[in-house]
């Protein structure tokens, strides 16, 4: 079975079940989305791994989609538009698009993009090593069958809640996640109460992970970054140092 998750952003019926069945017909998970304003909400609540995107959409036009979702996350956008003008495909590609396809589309086209997707993120997910029962980023390092982490030779005393939202912040290194999909994950629902118990868990997290400061660093590394009324993300101590 294909494992990426897409978001499929369509409001015209027969194309969004045109699409859908294509999807299901080859295995892949989907989620749907008749508007802007529900689009924004699924990628922010489920993180999918690709999203196909009408531009024409009832409330907002699909490149100012493209923008609210590249302030905070770098999955890919593949455009699906009946726009066929240059200026459209350059105004959606400089906005955050990663791909265009005009309309009508062939399915077998589609699902090459989808294919080409699929491929790169693969090679991301091989270059993280998400899958090694070790993460090791800096001095951080999380023994997954252990369920233990340490900062250098210190282990840190975690709470239960604290050590997932460690790990899960460690799957997904680099990319920032949002307040709803954390609380999501962490306690299967994205109420206000749970938002604000996730600031203080972070805030908890964030200071028990400062790293160390080293020569000619005015302060110590943070591990986690804040995107303020976005959500969270752990930084890769490599790019960090650079």
């Amino acid at each position: 079975m294909n494992k990426l998750t897409i978001l499929v952003v369509e409001d015209d019926r027969a194309v969004r079940n045109l699409i859908t069945t294509t999807l299901k017909a080859n295995e892949y998970h989907f989620l749907t989305a008749k508007d802007g304003e529900t689009a924004v909400m699924e990628a922010s609540s489920h993180n999918p791994d690709v999203v196909l995107l009408d531009l024409g959409l009832p409330d907002m036009d699909g490149v100012e989609v493209i923008r609210k979702i590249r302030s905070w996350s770098n999955m890919p956008i593949i455009v699906i538009s009946a726009r066929s003008e240059d200026a459209d495909k350059i105004n959606a590609l400089d906005a955050g698009a990663d791909d265009y396809l005009t309309k009508p589309f062939s399915v077998a086209e589609l699902l090459a993009r989808l294919r080409v997707v699929k491929r790169r993120l693969a090679m991301m997910m091989s270059d993280t090593d998400s899958d090694s029962p070790i993460f090791i980023n800096g001095d951080l390092k999380i023994d997954y069958e252990a369920g233990c982490a340490w900062m250098g030779e210190e282990e840190l005393h975690l709470t239960p809640i604290e050590y997932k939202l460690l790990c899960l912040l460690a799957k997904n290194v680099g990319k920032v996640l949002t307040h709803r999909y954390i609380t999501r994950q962490v306690w299967g629902s994205s109420w206000d109460n749970d938002i604000a118990s996730l600031r203080v868990f972070m805030a908890s997290l964030r200071k028990k992970t400062a790293g160390g400061r080293r020569p000619g660093q005015a302060e110590p590394p943070q591990y986690i970054q804040t995107h303020v009324g976005v959500g969270y993300r752990m930084m890769r101590m490599e790019e960090e140092n650079k």
